[in-house]
Order: C-alpha cells, then sequence, then structure tokens
C-alpha cells in the first residue's frame, strides 16, 4: 500500500467560525500526510475562527463557499464539533444539501460531537450506528440512528466520534476509512 493512500483526494472541511479547531487540525494532518488535499467550505466569506480550549484559536481561509459547493467536487468530508460552528451551519439550508450529496453518493464522511446533528437534519442517520455527544444524542436518536458507547464508531462511510475520545485512534479510523471507502467508489466507477 502507498504511504500517501489519499493522494490525488480532495476532502471538504465544513466549518464555521467557533469551530473545535483541533478537531479540525488534528485529523486534517493525518489526512495531508495520507496525501489528501484539503479545502475549507463554509457560509461564511475570507475567513473562519477557531475555537481552542477556552478561547478563539486562528484563523482559516474559506476555500470553497458553502453556497456553490457539491459534494461532487470532493472526496469526502470532515465536520469538526464546535457548538457555534454547528448552531450556525445548521441554519443554512445548504449545510443540508452539501451533506446529503455525501451520504447518498456513499462517500466517506467524518463527523465530530454535535456536528452528528446536522446529519440528522439532514435526514441520513436511519438505522446508523454512531457516537454522538450528549448534545446530539437527542437529534440522533429522533433520526433513527443507532447509538453506540464507544467513542470512534465506523459504520459503512460514515465514521463519527464523541465527545471522548483518543485523536490518535480517531485520525487512524478516519484515513483508513476515507482510504477504503474511496478506493471502493473508484473500483466501482
Amino acid at each position: 500500500m502507498s504511504d500517501q493512500p489519499l493522494a490525488g483526494k480532495t476532502i471538504a472541511i465544513l466549518v464555521a467560525s467557533g469551530f473545535e479547531e483541533t478537531e479540525m487540525t488534528e485529523p486534517q494532518r493525518g489526512l495531508l500526510a495520507s496525501g489528501a488535499t484539503m479545502k475549507v467550505v463554509s457560509h461564511e466569506q475570507g475567513l473562519v475562527n477557531g475555537w481552542h480550549g477556552k478561547a478563539w484559536g486562528h484563523y482559516f481561509p474559506v476555500d470553497v463557499p458553502l453556497s456553490s459547493a457539491l459534494a461532487a467536487d470532493f472526496d469526502a468530508v470532515l465536520v469538526p464539533g464546535g457548538f457555534r460552528s454547528i448552531e450556525k451551519l445548521a441554519g443554512v439550508a445548504h449545510t443540508q444539501r452539501f451533506l446529503r450529496g455525501f451520504a447518498d453518493a456513499g462517500k466517506p464522511m467524518a463527523v465530530f460531537g454535535k456536528a452528528i446533528s446536522l446529519l440528522a437534519a439532514a435526514d441520513r442517520l436511519q438505522g446508523r450506528a454512531v457516537a454522538a455527544s450528549t448534545e446530539a444524542t437527542e437529534a440522533a436518536e429522533a433520526a433513527g440512528a443507532k447509538l453506540s458507547t464507544e467513542p470512534t464508531v465506523t459504520d459503512r462511510n460514515l465514521v463519527t466520534i464523541s465527545d471522548e475520545y483518543d485523536m490518535d485512534a480517531v485520525k487512524r479510523a478516519i484515513v483508513h476509512t476515507f482510504t477504503e471507502v474511496t478506493d471502493n467508489l473508484a473500483a466501482a466507477a
């Protein structure tokens, strides 16, 4: 297997200001080391601001406006948690459209904590095993998901991560799932 199994793959990072910065940057490091290209997608223009610990973190440039982003233009999506970010994204109709595109195409998705509520709102959790933050448990159950007590759960193309996790294990799960699913999709095409 190549040491860069995601070479040539483009991963969307769906965020709004207030996203948990380490939930973006740590998986991003693993995906970049695997050869992937990362693109920040947001409804906000210019820059988005991360949340780091108990204060605002770094600014990151928005590469693609959510209003014109299509799942077809990406190979996978990463959605970091952070209640500020998730609340903002939940109020944007393009969020559901964008996430439905990944789910319907069977493309890899990784969502942290409360971000699972975005998939619940997009009506794409029915019958799926998920790890959910305590803030998203009700939404996930109402959407027909099967809640797991595991901190990280992979169900086919979907990796969900609860509030309590081992970031190294999360990075391995994301890179493995993204590699396996994109390879399977390419072989089927």
